[in-house]
């Protein structure tokens, strides 16, 4: 059990007035200190839970870079493809119209 948990519960059994109270400035000091762990440690752990969401949402904007590029690169690939498809159709064509011209120059003559 975390200390200020210990403290808030003995903090709260001395205000509830079931025991011979000590003296009064006793337990305002105690319950101050008990204050200030409760808060450093709240801060403590809210700042944790920020720090620890702040890395998810990077972490989770970095898988989102990852995909996006990935399919970037698949498009890229893709059009790539396409490119050089297209230049070996154009290549092929012109060698077979040049296959013609030749083998009706031949015809002919």
């Amino acid at each position: 059990m975390p200390l200020w948990v210990f403290l808030f519960f003995v903090i709260l059994s001395l205000s509830s007035g079931s025991h011979c109270s000590p003296p009064l400035s006793l337990p305002l000091r105690m319950q101050r200190y008990a204050d200030a762990i409760f808060t450093n440690s709240y801060r403590t752990v809210l700042s944790q839970l920020s720090a620890r969401k702040l890395l998810q949402d990077i972490m989770s904007r970095q898988q989102g870079d990852r995909n996006q590029e990935q399919g970037a690169r698949i498009r890229l690939g893709r059009q790539v493809d396409s490119v050089w498809t297209d230049q070996k159709q154009v290549a092929l064509d012109s060698m077979l119209v040049a296959l013609l011209q030749k083998h009706r120059r031949n015809s002919q003559g």
